[in-house]
């Protein structure tokens, strides 16, 4: 019936909106309180793949048939397929961009297992050489079946434009970034383009003491505004200052979000962007005094007038501008690819494309937080 067909054209943007669904139990490196974002929840990762993290990989296949069952997936695929046999050959060709109830529920299955290593593994950040590599597989299968809902310039259609969240890396999460992806472009040969992923790779040992909130790319027709949001401790080892022999610290952190912006250009038959860097700024730090002058517009780093100037003054040089694929797309995923096939898969949490607002972010190490739930929790004051 026409029914069934509309509803398994649909099932890919029901599953997904299943794995998306925010909880509360998820990985979380950024403070609940001190981020003022679109989607409140501490990471975007799927509601049931907290069984598979915490219990025996044997869990696995049970929780894929649970979600399949509660979206009566089955049940539509066994109804599609009990249709006359000249009418899915008639609706449903392999010229047709309509996908069969057999192609819809393997690619259903893939995008669930896709996501769950995304969760278990935090982004990918904790991957194994073997998972990454599995992960690898499974993405090119799904973009094998890519386009098949009409979206084959992906780059120039409305459906890409909003708020996505990374959920997947196989590189480092900060290369989501424009301006990492323009340090990239402007290596010229295959050994600096090694010793660039050996300084990203070293640039996060560095940063090893940090945890690593939310990573967004917002999308407007004409525009790439990337947001990375970092916690670092701000008072790690109390036996540093004190007598007291005790590894801990105190809950103060360091928070801010590093924001990047770019022009974007579609390209490659609106398969890609034309990236062109423009500016770097970190937003929301709860650091006093040093938030009003990040706050300000004027100490932005000017990365486009810099390479300008270097164009101007230094001989073969010249802006860089590379290039990001999108080689998957549906409702609520992307999948996209920088120069080097290093993937990264997206979720949509809105159409919004206006960038997150940091400036209710306090500026107080997050004390303010700490008292408030000091109070809440044993002293019960009423403020």
């Amino acid at each position: 019936s026409i029914q069934n067909r509309i509803a398994i054209m649909k099932l890919p943007s029901a599953i997904s909106l299943a794995l998306l669904a925010p909880s509360t139990n998820a990985f979380s490196a950024t403070s609940t309180r001190n981020t003022r974002v679109k989607n409140s929840s501490p990471h975007t990762f799927p509601l049931f793949a907290e069984r598979y993290i915490y219990g025996s990989n044997t869990v696995r296949e049970e929780v894929v048939e649970e979600v399949i069952s509660s979206l009566d997936i089955n049940g539509v695929v066994s109804e599609f397929v009990d249709e006359p046999e000249d009418t899915i050959v008639e609706d449903f060709s392999s010229d047709s961009d309509v996908p069969t109830a057999k192609g819809m529920e393997e690619k259903i299955r893939l995008l669930q297992k896709i996501l769950i290593v995304a969760s278990s593994t935090d982004r990918g950040q904790f991957a194994t050489k073997l998972q990454k590599e599995k992960m690898e597989e499974m993405i090119s299968e799904l973009e094998a079946r890519n386009f098949s809902d009409g979206f084959r310039k992906p780059c120039e259609t409305k459906e890409i434009e909003g708020t996505w969240e990374l959920l997947y890396s196989s590189t480092q999460l900060f290369r989501s970034s424009p301006f990492f992806m323009a340090g990239r472009a402007v290596c010229q040969t295959e050994e600096e383009a090694q010793s660039y992923d050996w300084f990203c790779d070293m640039h996060r040992a560095a940063l090893a003491i940090s945890e690593i909130g939310k990573v967004r790319q917002i999308i407007s027709s004409d525009r790439m505004v990337s947001e990375f949001e970092v916690n670092v401790g701000s008072v790690p080892f109390l036996s540093d200052f004190t007598p007291f022999k005790y590894a801990g610290g105190l809950p103060f952190t360091i928070n801010g979000a590093i924001v990047s912006s770019a022009d974007i250009t579609p390209t490659n038959q609106g398969t890609a962007w034309d990236i062109f860097m423009d500016t770097v700024e970190v937003k929301g730090s709860n650091i006093p005094l040093l938030r009003s002058i990040l706050d300000n517009e004027r100490v932005s780093i000017k990365s486009r007038g810099l390479g300008s100037f270097l164009e101007e003054n230094v001989s073969g040089y010249s802006n860089p501008r590379p290039i990001f694929e999108t080689t998957y797309l549906d409702d609520t995923i992307r999948i996209s690819r920088d120069q080097d096939g290093k993937v990264f898969v997206y979720g949509k949490m809105s159409d919004d494309t206006e960038p997150t607002e940091y400036n209710g972010v306090e500026a107080d190490f997050g004390l303010l937080g700490l008292l408030e739930g000091l109070n809440d929790n044993f002293f019960k004051f009423s403020i």
